[in-house]
């Protein structure tokens, strides 16, 4: 039997328990109750009992304990190993990542953890498995993830600039109402529904591949939206065609549904039907168009086509997809408009979320 081991003793029992209570690491806590328990003069037994440990892991914490103190009884996990990179190469390496490989100079069209393996070896000396490499990623506070689409005429500072501006836009816009009339922001778009459905991530057991419906018809219907954020409301109709008279359909849907005496400026991207003079805008309705190629103004583009399960600012069409519209087969055309308007009014039962997703604090600066 292995001697026993004395505990240091500028601690009293009291003094243990009162740093047991202090504590915010639940298995400190319990190690020093079991030590408080060695002072009060129980057995190893019971004191090894009350912490949930056996004697031989009490006697190794009343070493921790005599050497370092009640900071030696919190969990010292190992970390793994330092890195082989400074701290400076860590930074050079996050930056190569976030600036994107070159097809022309590196030979990929994005970087692969055998590619950057290769770029740590020739630029800093350091020779990595692929794997490691992944882990130093992670560390970087870097994922693997897919990318979003974007135009390839896209200008970065269009879309800078039709935020910074857009309180002004909105003054010039809405410069002929009373001084004090409401102003309520709504956002409108159209989203295809139909038998060529999407499918959607899930949780399922690592290492299988879960199986999901996935019809190869053409049958679909265009689902009308609009939300007003600041009053989590909004305003749909599902309708055969993407056209001048759905789209006049859907203005007058948003006019009723605008506050009593407020009025509404609503942004939409350039859609023909948006545009054309053949339809009559309300009153009590405003339009104002975003810049061309630039969707991700809106909170609820429809030219996704892949969808991941939506959560705070994503968009409108993407969180109907995730959880209502994906992973399912629609009979025929009535299947459809049914469930693209029980999902819209599912969603519009939850004001909470209507703000969630499509809040835009550019938007919304400076209105109720």
């Amino acid at each position: 039997m292995p001697s026993g081991v004395r505990l240091r003793s500028d601690f009293t029992p009291a003094e243990f328990r009162k740093l047991a209570a202090g504590s915010k690491h639940a298995n400190q806590s319990r190690r020093l109750l079991s030590l408080a328990a060695v002072l009060e003069g129980r057995s190893r037994e019971e004191a090894a009992r009350i912490g949930g440990m056996d004697r031989q892991t009490l006697r190794d914490w009343v070493h921790r304990f005599n050497e370092h103190g009640p900071d030696g009884l919190r969990d010292n996990w190992y970390k793994g190993p330092s890195s082989r990179l400074t701290a400076e190469q860590l930074s050079a390496l996050a930056e190569i990542v976030e600036t994107g490989s070159d097809l022309a100079k590196d030979g990929v069209v994005r970087w692969r953890r055998i590619d950057l393996k290769r770029v740590i070896e020739e630029r800093f000396g350091v020779v990595y498995q692929e794997r490691s490499v992944g882990d130093i990623l992670h560390q970087l506070g870097f994922s693997h993830i897919s990318a979003r689409p974007r135009h390839p005429g896209q200008k970065a500072e269009t879309i800078a600039n039709f935020q910074k501006n857009f309180q002004a836009m909105l003054s010039a816009h809405l410069g002929h109402l009373p001084q004090h009339k409401p102003i309520e922001i709504w956002f409108q778009d159209e989203a295809r529904i139909g038998q060529k459905n999407g499918l959607v991530r899930q949780w399922a057991r690592r290492g299988t591949r879960p199986r999901q419906p996935a019809d190869q018809r053409y049958q679909s219907a265009y689902l009308f939206g609009a939300i007003c954020p600041a009053r989590g409301v909004g305003t749909g109709l599902a309708m055969p065609y993407a056209d001048t008279p759905a789209m006049q359909a859907h203005l007058n849907e948003i006019s009723r549904k605008v506050a009593s005496g407020a009025h509404a400026a609503l942004i939409l991207d350039r859609a023909g039907w948006h545009t054309t003079d053949k339809r009559k805008v309300p009153r009590n309705v405003t339009l104002i168009l975003l810049p061309s190629r630039s969707p991700e103004l809106n909170p609820a583009p429809a030219k996704r086509r892949r969808f991941a399960v939506a959560r705070g600012v994503e968009n409108v069409w993407q969180y109907l997809r995730a959880n209502w519209l994906s992973n399912r087969v629609f009979e025929d055309y009535d299947h459809i408009i049914d469930a693209a308007c029980q999902a819209w009014n599912k969603l519009t039962a939850l004001p909470e979320v209507i703000t969630s997703i499509g809040l835009r604090q550019w938007a919304h600066i400076g209105q109720s």
